[in-house]
């Protein structure tokens, strides 16, 4: 069952930091199965508090999510993303498919 990590961004602290980590992060993606189905695109804020832009990534099951996340490669990454901006980051796990009706 496919596994969702979820990115809000919520506020810029350092533009030079999040700079070195869009540059760092795709690495971070090397050896791992994920799908971006989202990626600061256009959108909309229906209810909550404003963002200024998010990212889907779809992963085969929360396992493959968890060690992408936690990967070397990514936490090297994350650091910088931490230094440039204020995030909410969500693992949700997918639902299977609906039975006909």
């Amino acid at each position: 069952m496919s596994a969702y990590v979820v990115f809000l961004r919520e506020r810029t602290l350092d533009a030079t930091e999040l700079d070195i980590y869009a540059r760092q992060a795709p690495a971070a993606r090397e050896g791992h199965d994920l799908t971006p189905l989202a990626f600061y695109g256009d959108f909309e804020v229906l209810e909550g508090p404003a963002i200024e832009g998010g990212v889907i990534l779809r992963f085969s099951d929360m396992q493959a999510a968890r060690a992408w996340y936690h990967s070397p490669a990514y936490q090297a990454a994350r650091v910088h993303r931490f230094k440039g901006a204020d995030y909410r980051v969500l693992l949700l796990d997918g639902i299977g498919a609906t039975p006909a009706a």
